[in-house]
């Protein structure tokens, strides 16, 4: 199976002169747990996660000042459409990252995360009838 088929084409695009406040507002609005950063100034995408403005927090910083530009993971791994969800998992674990952007051209098209991936081959298992029960 390829990522376009288990993504989320919910894309949260934000810049990178919002609060982390805002940030993780609109990302609890929308039911994500990471949100791309589009600089319009540049042509660098970026990508802000929950586990990003978590540890901005816990380092004391005001969410109401910090900037998610501050804050954002740039040196990314994008995947194709194409991609499998192999590939996609054997690249989130080499980078140790749990989001994925997916680009098709030159847009982020989605994001796929490991939960993505674990619920499409956890019903790919189940519509297999290969579920088993656990052990005592």
């Amino acid at each position: 199976m390829q990522v376009r088929n288990a993504m989320s084409t919910q894309v949260l695009s934000i810049g990178p002169d919002h609060t982390l406040r805002q940030a993780a507002r609109l990302m609890s609005q929308k039911r994500v747990g990471a949100a791309v950063v589009i600089d319009p100034d540049s042509s660098g995408i970026g990508i802000l996660t929950e586990r990003d403005i978590l540890n901005a927090i816990g380092a004391g910083l005001d969410p109401d000042v910090e900037r998610t530009g501050s804050h954002l993971t740039s040196d990314l791994v994008f995947a194709p459409p194409t991609w499998t969800l192999h590939e996609a998992a054997s690249a989130m674990v080499r980078g140790g990252f749990r989001h994925l952007i997916i680009i098709d051209g030159k847009e982020p098209s989605g994001v796929i995360s490991v939960r993505d991936i674990v619920r499409v081959w956890s019903q790919a298992i189940q519509s297999q009838g290969a579920v088993s029960t656990p052990m005592h």
